[in-house]
């Protein structure tokens, strides 16, 4: 049964994190030849995922209507290559609005999801809407899946939902370029040993980001961390062993899901209709030098007149 840790088949699987070199432009065949290069070097790889917004990097017009040229690129060489393929993420025009969204790719080469980014890294992503649904996806006789993208990590509700839901490895494509790269990586180890669970976080390097991608187990432990140089680091994730820290605590100690789910706690924060003074005095959400980002059609991520013309050609 997936998801159970039960019984005498192994449940493993092998995902690469290609932290790859990359410009601003666009990437997408270049993407498609390491793709390849990595199976190729790799032939018992499952699943390949790539860095948040490798496609084309972060110039919002390059946005893609669902289906768009890169999402049929991907779809092709996971067929070809009989991979599970999270490409990252790229932007997605969709409904007069853009997302940042991961597609995830099957082995047939069919797009069985499309998660999209639930927290854009506001006030600094402008433009770009907020998703409002959890993904997760079983791999048939392994396990589940949660698919998170960058500053998703920051907040502790993203992977505890997923977890909630049964996921035991949560794939997070990332970009980071700025001084916070040490406090994800802490971040990516709590979230495993919170919520006892793998943590595959990958991230760009050379002009887009600094790398330093990390692959944590599920009592947090640092299975691999990345230099900042482009590296290509296949893992073998055991999901058999995810079953048993849930079941037992890691190293016999804490069970921290079990006491989650046990505990009958109602937390403020969630309770409906309440709101926090102390979260309200704050202010509005705006960028240090006083510019508020969130007003009008832009606090909602609605594309402005540009955007549309470009998306829609």
């Amino acid at each position: 049964m997936v998801g159970s840790g039960q019984g005498d088949s192994l449940r493993k699987f092998t995902i690469a994190g290609l932290q790859l070199e990359l410009s601003k432009g666009d990437n997408v065949d270049r993407l498609c030849a390491e793709i390849r290069i990595a199976k190729k070097r790799f032939p018992w790889l499952d699943m390949v995922v790539l860095g948040e917004l490798n496609a084309y990097g972060t110039p919002l017009e390059n946005a893609e209507p669902p289906g768009g040229r890169a999402e049929r690129a991907f779809a092709r060489v996971a067929q070809e290559t009989g991979l599970w393929l999270i490409p990252g993420s790229l932007y997605e025009w969709r409904d007069d609005k853009i997302f940042n969204m991961s597609p995830v790719i099957n082995p047939a080469g069919e797009i069985i999801a499309r998660y999209r980014k639930i927290f854009p890294f506001l006030p600094y992503e402008l433009d770009v809407a907020a998703g409002d649904k959890l993904v997760t996806f079983d791999v048939p006789n392994v396990g589940r899946f949660g698919v998170i993208i960058c500053y998703d990590i920051w907040f502790p509700e993203t992977v505890r939902s997923l977890a909630w839901l049964g996921a035991e490895a949560i794939i997070c494509p990332t970009l980071t370029n700025t001084i916070d790269r040490d406090v994800e990586l802490a971040m990516a180890r709590s979230n495993a040993a919170m919520n006892q669970c793998y943590v595959f976080n990958v991230n760009a390097c050379g002009p887009l980001a600094f790398g330093r991608s990390i692959v944590c187990g599920p009592g947090g432990e640092v299975i691999h961390q990345a230099t900042t140089a482009q590296e290509i680091f296949p893992v073998e994730l055991d999901f058999d062993y995810v079953g048993r820290v849930r079941e037992r605590g890691w190293q016999g100690l804490g069970q921290v899901l079990k006491s989650f789910r046990q505990n009958t706690m109602q937390f403020p924060a969630y309770v409906v209709g309440t709101s926090s003074p102390a979260l309200d005095a704050l202010g509005p959400l705006k960028l240090p030098d006083g510019h508020v980002a969130s007003n009008g059609e832009s606090s909602s991520g609605a594309l402005t007149a540009t955007h549309l013309k470009v998306a829609k050609t």
